[in-house]
């Protein structure tokens, strides 16, 4: 029987900056390597939304933000009972932001999220810009790295916990040293540039929990070398 994986790309037309698709293309391509039948839904404003594998969420300007949140209000309850059957969700900056119960701007009104993570953010005064490396204990190699740039400043709450511990670069907030955030199969993190292509080994730990399954190991020997150069890049 042919194993088969659903991604639910959400509002690839606003939400898709710094080349946040890098992130879809990687773990379709990693399926298919392995021979499993991957079938991307592009999910734009006033679709429905049906049961998926994994759901991707990418990064945007607060303008497209508003028109998502305002749009992810009909879905949260789905996507929360999506979240509690073990779906994966993997957030992008603002995307990362809109999982999280709400976005305060400098101006303007509150955008409120969908709570698939206990977490908030507040528009900071100082923007963050640059590579990031963290520390994390959920795959091997522990290193994760990326670009991060963003003002808002994300807390985390409750059992939601971070990806990881900052070695360089400023994360959620810049003062408790954390990067990104998870409760149950549920992921955020700040880091474009794209996060999974430099990160393989965390799209793999991603598909096996949407999964469920070990996966058999690829040749990654060009994207562990691609990653090792970043690692701690200025």
């Amino acid at each position: 029987m042919t194993k088969r994986l659903r991604i639910a790309h959400l509002y690839p037309k606003l939400l898709n900056i710094y080349g946040d698709i890098g992130n879809i293309i990687t773990l379709k391509y990693r399926t298919e390597k392995r021979h499993i039948e991957t079938v991307v839904d592009n999910i734009e404003l006033g679709d429905c939304i049906e049961e998926h594998d994994i759901y991707f969420i990418g990064g945007g300007q607060d303008t497209q933000q508003i028109a998502v949140s305002n749009e992810l209000q009909k879905h949260k309850g789905f996507l929360q009972a999506e979240r509690d059957r073990g779906a994966v969700f993997l957030g992008i900056c603002g995307g990362y932001q809109l999982m999280g119960h709400y976005y305060k701007p400098h101006q303007g009104e509150e955008l409120k999220g969908i709570s698939l993570l206990d977490a908030y953010t507040i528009a900071g005064s100082k923007r963050f810009i640059g590579n990031v490396t963290v520390k994390t204990d959920m795959v091997k190699p522990n290193t994760l790295v990326g670009f991060e740039n963003h003002s808002g400043l994300t807390y985390l709450e409750g059992e939601t916990k971070p990806i990881g511990l900052m070695l360089s670069g400023n994360g959620n907030n810049g003062e408790d040293k954390t990067e990104g955030a998870r409760y149950k199969n549920v992921f955020g993190t700040y880091m474009h540039g794209s996060f999974l292509p430099k990160n393989v080994h965390f799209a793999d730990f991603l598909l096996e929990l949407a999964l469920n399954e070990q996966l058999e190991p690829l040749d990654d020997n060009i994207e562990n070398l691609t990653h090792e150069s970043l690692v701690m890049k200025k």
